[in-house]
């Protein structure tokens, strides 16, 4: 238990897996078990091997069995009292983002900007947000990740069944993930294909970053233009058939195309152009998913981007086309 005047878990806990929690990785687990923990520390706590199943030292991807023993070093965690209350804007907001609901699972069409789960220096966070937004859900998980500044389709699991299964889909890639983004400069294939290894690192001051390296792991992704906007900039489908961290953000790069308004690996002077434009924010929106409920029955959720940015392209598009007719008329 956690001591509430100093946030401390007192003592070593020992936690035996139920049968409806095994194929879960034990990183997930613990998230569940330790809420409000930031993630960088449960991480930690792992790889210093303070966290022990069967008295064993495991990685971050060991997937728990029933009846396994989890032993839990004491941690400290957010006073029950700090738990920040939610804006009404932002619950109307939320509720207004829900794509698809059934009575176990959740689609919500997460804004730029939100991250998805409190922690790391972030106060709030969606999963967080919802459990206010649906204070008599018992049950509520995120099933999967998107980077803060993305937006788009994001799954909520309402059931422990239901985020076993999707967790299953998702291992074995049996769900379609569809993202939209705009690329700096003309893309010139109509379809491409790109497969480079990406290596996960940090820089000194902690902040994650990844990059093409012959030592990374395996990475592919689909890519199919949707619009040109002259020469200036393209919007494009993504499909990811791997899951690395910032796959299509560094794929793009890769090929000489950086997301609009990516801090990372775009570049800062054609990210400060589009921001006068209208694009203020990282151009990368996760635009449907598609995939198998547990009784068979396909399911496709879209979500569309808003309003702001919708507009933000027409602008672009009427003033790529008025430099295009100048152009012509000068070469008359």
């Amino acid at each position: 238990m956690a001591n509430e005047s100093t946030g401390i878990q007192s003592g070593v806990q020992f936690i035996t897996v139920e049968e409806d929690q095994g194929g879960q990785r034990i990183d997930n687990f613990l998230r569940t078990a330790l809420k409000g923990a930031p993630k960088s520390l449960i991480y930690r706590v792992l790889r210093k091997g303070e966290v022990r199943v069967n008295k064993k030292r495991i990685k971050p991807e060991y997937k728990l069995e029933p009846g396994d023993l989890i032993r839990i070093p004491p941690i400290r965690l957010p006073e029950k009292g700090d738990a920040p209350i939610v804006g009404d804007k932002l619950l109307e907001f939320l509720e207004r983002a829900v794509v698809y609901e059934d009575d176990a699972l959740m689609v919500i069409n997460k804004p730029s900007g939100l991250a998805v789960h409190g922690g790391s220096g972030v106060n709030l966070g969606l999963i967080e947000a919802l459990r206010q937004l649906r204070p008599q859900q018992r049950f509520l998980e995120l099933v999967h990740r998107l980077d803060r500044d993305t937006s788009g389709c994001i799954m909520i699991a309402k059931k422990r069944s239901m985020l076993r299964y999707l967790h299953e889909l998702l291992r074995e890639h049996r769900v379609q993930k569809v993202y939209q983004a705009l690329v700096q400069g003309r893309w010139e294939s109509k379809d491409k294909r790109v497969d480079a290894p990406l290596l996960r690192g940090e820089l000194k001051s902690g902040e994650r970053m990844v990059k093409v390296d012959a030592e990374g792991k395996p990475s592919l992704t689909d890519f199919r233009i949707i619009r040109r906007f002259g020469n200036a900039a393209t919007l494009i489908e993504a499909r990811p058939k791997t899951g690395r961290t910032h796959q299509i953000r560094v794929h793009t790069q890769f090929v000489g195309h950086p997301i609009i308004g990516d801090p990372k690996y775009g570049i800062d002077a054609i990210n400060q152009q589009y921001r006068e434009l209208g694009f203020r924010r990282l151009m990368l929106h996760a635009a449907a998913l598609e995939l198998k409920l547990p009784d068979g029955t396909p399911l496709k959720v879209e979500a569309t981007l808003e309003p702001q940015i919708e507009t933000a392209l027409e602008q672009l598009l009427r003033s790529v086309e008025k430099q295009d007719q100048s152009q012509t008329g000068s070469g008359c």
